[in-house]
């Protein structure tokens, strides 16, 4: 196993990661703004009333995204099992 193809498979890896947690990561950061100025304006400083929508947010996009988060991990575990199986011959 060679240098380069350690740093594809880290770089894949990571590549995967980021592209699976970006809309779950998106999403909960546009609703923390949207809360964050909505606190700021009507002058409410509770700390869980951020919580909330931002757990159904993530749900929500747990929900529609979920099985395209899937399908790329799946790929990933799959070349991964495939160059083990190519490296053991």
């Amino acid at each position: 196993m060679s240098e380069n193809m350690v740093i594809g498979v880290l770089k894949e890896a990571i590549t995967t990661g980021l592209l699976v947690a970006a809309p779950i990561l998106g999403i909960s950061i546009l609703v923390g703004l949207i809360i964050s100025i909505f606190q700021a304006t009507t002058q409410i400083q509770e700390q869980t009333l951020t919580f909330v929508p931002k757990l159904i947010a993530i749900a929500l996009v747990g929900l529609l995204f979920g099985n395209w988060m899937l399908h790329n991990i799946l790929i990933f575990t799959n070349k991964i099992f495939d160059l083990i199986a190519t490296i053991t011959k």
